[in-house]
């Protein structure tokens, strides 16, 4: 140091300005950690970027840290073509930063990358893409998604961009799965996964954060009880997922196969229930191959009840795993190939044998992006629970004439205004 700046004379620095010896006889030794202690902890006062209260440095930190973490990986012209207006609506949030351009047009040419939802747009518009030499990255929903169907026309409060594959695809690699084969928690990263997972289990939180109370049917009493779970069949997690058993009918025959003696709930994926998406199992089947069907149930309770979960691809399985439960894998879903389920099947890439907080922390704080429904700007996963802790639980309305499904279409068209004057 040729000046006298306030960290120098301390012993740290090497310093030549010629009254050096004076300031270090008056300012005497100190530590790195003394220094920092007394300029950034004790002299400076600190608040809140967002609500101008009192704040600590690590408050100011880590919100500064997470909105590098949301800036960095969209810097660029980003364009989306070829999205419905309802999907242009809730993604602009997710990659709308101060110093991006955003593009939704059917061409652009000024394009850095493209941003397609999920595999259909990526099969759409990759020609397009490689045309222009641009790379593909693909936007899908969070883990911890609302208080009510997406189908439904409820906006998210997380999606995740991936920019190797998506979470679900099996054949490819994929950024969630870099992130668990390359896992290596920190204490303060265990900790706060630890704490993630306490806050979700004891509150129930789930995708969807929908349905009814479930208690176990009287007829179950000393039997092993599995859960089936139910999947949309033309989801795309099944398509690029499952290898062997690939509908509802046949996960459900096989479970019942494999365990004859067991006592088997059957739950229908909400979509499917209420009628937005196709998976439907005939009654006569269900009751061939079941014990009972869980319809409007909450999924959480149902998994609470159990003791083991069976499905092909179904988050359900990874929130099964958050309480505690056996889950058997049929496909091969994010959560499986790590040493945590018992999996059908194997996939050579996964070569790590993690622990239940390494998946935690990768699925739910590292890989999605979290945006405040109202402010529209990135939010920790923790500021999320709380959102979805302090929202009321939707009701699942399954259509049983044209009334109901006039009325689910009503509640649609009124979403969709409000979330687009919103947003």
């Amino acid at each position: 140091c040729f000046g006298q700046p306030w960290y120098a004379g301390w012993g740290l620095t090497d310093d030549r300005h010629p009254q050096a010896k004076q300031l270090s006889e008056r300012r005497g030794n100190a530590t790195l950690e003394q220094l920092f202690a007394a300029a950034y902890l004790r002299y400076s006062r600190y608040i809140h970027p967002l609500t101008g209260e009192p704040a600590t440095l690590f408050d100011v930190l880590h919100w500064i840290q997470l909105q590098r973490n949301y800036q960095l990986p969209r810097i660029g012209h980003l364009w989306a073509p070829g999205l419905s207006m309802w999907k242009y609506t809730i993604l602009k949030p997710f990659l709308r930063t101060a110093t991006n351009t955003l593009s939704f047009s059917k061409s652009n040419k000024l394009a850095t990358a493209c941003v397609v939802w999920g595999i259909a747009g990526e099969q759409r518009w990759l020609e397009k893409a490689q045309a222009q030499q641009l790379p593909v990255w693909r936007m899908e929903d969070g883990f911890l998604r609302s208080s009510g169907l997406g189908s439904d026309l409820l906006p998210p409060l997380s999606l995740v961009l991936d920019k190797r594959g998506i979470y679900y695809d099996a054949t490819r690699p994929s950024d969630l799965e870099m992130l668990l084969n390359e896992s290596e928690l920190t204490d303060a990263q265990c900790s706060r996964a630890r704490k993630v997972h306490h806050r979700l289990v004891n509150n129930r939180i789930s995708k969807y954060n929908l349905g009814a109370d479930f208690t176990l049917p009287a007829d179950s009493k000393g039997k092993r009880v599995l859960l089936v779970p139910g999947q949309v069949e033309n989801d795309a997690s099944i398509q690029t997922g499952t290898f062997t058993i690939c509908t509802n009918r046949d996960l459900l025959r096989t479970v019942r196969e494999r365990n004859p003696a067991a006592y088997i709930i059957y739950k229908p994926h909400p979509d499917v229930v209420v009628g937005n998406r196709k998976g439907h199992i005939t009654d006569r089947e269900i009751n061939q191959y079941a014990d009972y069907q869980a319809l409007d149930a909450d999924i959480i309770q149902c998994i609470q009840v159990s003791n083991e979960v069976h499905t092909m691809t179904s988050l359900s399985g990874f929130e099964a795993l958050l309480h505690g439960k056996r889950v058997y894998c049929y496909g091969m879903p994010f959560y499986a190939g790590w040493g945590l389920t018992y999996d059908e099947h194997d996939c050579f890439r996964r070569v790590k044998q993690l622990g239940l907080y390494d998946l935690i922390y990768q699925a739910l704080i590292a890989y999605p992006t979290y945006i405040h429904p109202l402010r529209l700007d990135a939010i920790s996963v923790e500021e999320a629970i709380e959102i979805l802790i302090n929202t009321p639980r939707a009701n699942m309305v399954i259509d049983k004439n044209w009334r109901d499904r006039l009325m689910r279409m009503g509640k649609k068209l009124s979403m969709f205004i409000k979330v687009k004057l919103a947003f």
